[in-house]
């Protein structure tokens, strides 16, 4: 089965060659993809470098038209779709562990669940709405560790369902929410990634601010969408 690696990034200069790389040493990957979304540093030339496909989106899109401009390019290519945030540096070789339960026909998503982070960080609100929204629109037997994580593989039998992306941040929540609905095998799978997390400074709080603001939209959008029925 042929997996494509799908990686969004913005501004990722400091990052995106190790990602890169780690991503294309994990077994099974066939070609990894770098969406260069409007970044304004070199993160086009080093993903490239390092040996990635490279899509560039001359203006900043938002990480859901990002994605679906990927998928739309190389979906043909892909009977699993790796999905890797650009900031993961050499962790992003632990995603082999998501791809393990795809391949296999055991699910038809896995998520990746990141260890507890260390230091600063947020205050967990956003945290609790996407939580909140994946078990009152998706299943209430579902109980998410890890509502936001964009560390996913997805079985292409299933990207109909799950696709095109939601708006911005909201790509995560929504995911999660059609699968289950469809009734799709939604699997959780512990991981030792790490990315670059935002403290307690003022970029940190106007970022999980536009984030709070497009789960919110994403799980408006959704309570209004008819239920999604498998391909």
């Amino acid at each position: 089965m042929r997996v494509v690696a799908l990686i969004p990034a913005h501004n990722e200069r400091e990052r995106i060659a190790a990602t890169v790389a780690a991503a294309a040493e994990i077994p099974g990957v066939d070609r990894v993809v770098v969406v260069d979304d409007g970044s304004v540093d070199d993160t086009s030339a080093l993903a490239a470098r390092a040996g990635a496909d490279v899509l560039r989106i001359e203006n900043n899109v938002g990480k859901g038209a990002a994605l679906d401009a990927g998928l739309a390019r190389f979906r043909d290519e892909a009977d699993v779709l790796l999905l890797l945030d650009g900031d993961l540096g050499a962790s992003a070789g632990g995603g082999d562990r998501l791809l393990g339960p795809v391949l296999a026909g055991d699910a038809d998503m896995t998520i990746a669940a990141f260890p507890t982070a260390e230091g600063a960080a947020g205050f967990g609100l956003v945290k609790s709405l996407a939580r909140w929204g994946i078990r009152t629109l998706g299943s209430r037997d579902f109980e998410p560790a890890a509502p936001l994580s964009g560390q996913r593989a997805i079985a292409r039998s299933a990207l109909d369902v799950v696709t095109p992306f939601a708006f911005g941040y909201g790509v995560e929540v929504a995911l999660t929410v059609r699968a289950l609905r469809a009734g799709l095998r939604v699997v959780e799978i512990p991981t030792t990634m790490t990315h670059a997390a935002t403290g307690r400074n003022v970029a940190g709080f106007a970022h999980r601010g536009a984030q709070f603001g497009h789960v919110l939209y994403a799980l408006v959008r959704l309570a209004l969408e008819s239920s999604p029925r498998r391909g």
